[in-house]
């Protein structure tokens, strides 16, 4: 299989996990979703009115998701001789490094800015280095 058809493959994969992971997640956390408090804090996509997201937000969510994993994976081909370990080491690694890279930094600016409980944003950091590290494992199997 050529690596553009690979790196796809990955993103369509990164795709599944994100939503299965982030699903679970938002059944977990469903309680500060439903908290009146909070309901100024999110989007008129997710939240237009009071209740679960329309149609329009999964859609939004798969694509994003989808063009995430393009990156994840595009990035992962570009530099992956430059990842220590082996094997799937090589790619817990890399999922380790993304996670550093994109959900702390956003994670720690976010509670200056956005009025969120602290257990949400901690779980939405446990749900990324989850997703991030299965990611990075499927990655490494599939463009090795």
């Amino acid at each position: 299989m050529n690596q553009l058809k690979k790196i796809i493959l990955a993103a369509i994969i990164f795709l599944v996990i994100a939503e299965i992971v982030y699903t679970a997640g938002a059944f977990v956390d469903m309680p500060h979703y439903y908290d009146e408090a909070y309901f100024g804090v999110w989007s008129k996509i997710m939240m237009p009115a009071a209740g679960p997201p329309p149609a329009g937000f999964y859609y939004l969510s798969i694509l994003f998701s989808f063009v995430n994993g393009l990156f994840f994976a595009g990035v992962y081909y570009i530099i992956k001789g430059a990842v220590p370990g082996s094997g799937l080491k090589k790619g817990v690694t890399y999922g380790f490094f993304i996670f550093l890279l994109a959900t702390i930094p956003s994670t720690l600016s976010m509670m200056l800015i956005i009025n969120l409980p602290m257990g949400l944003v901690v779980s939405w950091a446990i749900q990324g280095l989850i997703m991030y590290l299965i990611a990075g494992l499927a990655t490494e199997k599939l463009i090795r």
